[in-house]
């Protein structure tokens, strides 16, 4: 049975709305073969709008191959990951064995366990190194696949900001880009939630990785594509929810994907079946998210210096320019203005806030609705 609302994972399809012009886009990318780059905060909806892609492009003459790489923590961890990614997903079980993979496996011992349960996915493990392979032979396999296969092949990489994490990283994203410039039969969908990482990637001139393809900065879902979602989810399940109210649950939650699926689930749990939302369960309901969320809000808060707390407080209350003011450093306590630049860029490297046109925001609403109620 498909839940109400679904939060916290990626969505399916019965849980999916909006983003009919992203996935346009997006799918008419897949089938040109166009690299595309798709930024967002944390639980915008990046991979169930990829993943709704992927399904929506099921009868289409292309193959996908989807990894996320937010455990890799070296290059070579990266191309392992890859590497697995691209077999188990462009060969079966029997030319795993043959021509999809001799070539690669000659110098290998690969570890690779084949289940009898035919639902249950093969288990690859292929120890690469730069003794056996280079970099290069790694990043060209899924071409020589395609080419091999005659097909067009689309791998999607989530949490790509990693790259930005490697040693020498900027060598490792020219080793990247230059091998992939020259895929015909392989385009690339990266993608991930770091957006100043992101941005450091794709959008500084000076990086490899620079117009490397069709950037897609994710937007909040309008409040119109919330509401006949919200309110047929509720009427599917008994309760009633109004239009008004439903502009108040994403208005409370300044129309962030994940917290609108997660507050309406927290409303549509306290109504009795034929009971309808008021103003009474939204407010029972939003202290209810906060409280929820506090363990991690509070994780976040507790390493922060007294400064990066008062620029916090400045931000929450509502000021997002102007900070060296004197005025403005004095009512927060903020220090002088090169300070304030350090703590501006120490809480944007954290990922609690962002800058946008020289003005800085919380990148999570509920944490400000929660910052605000705890230390203001």
């Amino acid at each position: 049975m498909d839940k109400s609302f679904v939060y916290g994972v990626a969505v399916t399809d019965y849980n999916f709305t909006g983003r009919k012009e992203e996935t346009r886009r997006l799918s008419t990318n897949f089938l040109g073969g166009i690299n595309s780059i798709l930024i967002s905060p944390r639980r915008y909806g990046k991979t169930s709008l990829v993943d709704h892609v992927c399904r929506n492009l099921a009868d289409k003459d292309i193959i996908i191959v989807r990894l996320d790489i937010f455990g890799c923590k070296t290059e070579y961890d990266f191309y392992n990951a890859l590497a697995v990614a691209v077999l188990k997903q462009t060969a079966s079980k029997v030319q795993l064995w043959m021509e999809e993979a001799r070539d690669f496996l000659v110098r290998l011992t690969p570890k690779i366990g084949i289940p009898i349960d035919p639902v249950s996915e093969i288990s690859v493990s292929l120890g690469i190194t730069p003794e056996t392979h280079s970099p290069e032979e790694v990043l060209n396999m899924v071409e020589v696949i395609a080419k091999r296969k005659n097909s067009r092949i689309v791998v999607c990489i989530d949490e790509f900001q990693q790259v930005g994490e490697f040693e020498n990283t900027r060598q490792v994203q020219a080793r990247l880009r230059s091998v992939w410039q020259h895929h015909h039969n392989t385009s690339y969908c990266l993608y991930g939630s770091k957006r100043h990482m992101m941005s450091g990637i794709f959008l500084n001139r000076s990086m490899p990785f620079y117009q490397f393809g069709d950037l897609l900065w994710l937007q909040k879902i309008p409040t119109t594509d919330w509401m006949d979602y919200v309110i047929s989810h509720f009427e599917a399940a008994g309760k009633h929810v109004s239009p008004q109210m439903v502009e108040h649950i994403c208005e409370a939650v300044d129309n962030y994907p994940s917290y609108v699926q997660h507050l309406s689930s927290i409303l549509l749990s306290h109504l009795p079946q034929g009971g309808s939302v008021t103003d009474e369960t939204m407010a029972i309901a939003l202290s209810e998210l906060m409280s929820t969320n506090e363990a991690l809000y509070m994780q976040q808060v507790e390493p922060l210096s007294a400064y990066q707390m008062n620029l916090l407080k400045a931000i929450v209350s509502g000021i997002h320019s102007g900070f060296n003011e004197k005025r403005v450093r004095s009512m927060f306590n903020l220090g002088s203005p090169s300070n304030i630049v350090r703590l501006r860029d120490a809480l944007i490297e954290r990922d609690i806030i962002y800058s946008e046109m020289r003005q800085l925001y919380l990148t999570d609403p509920v944490f400000g609705l929660w910052f605000k109620k705890r230390f203001l």
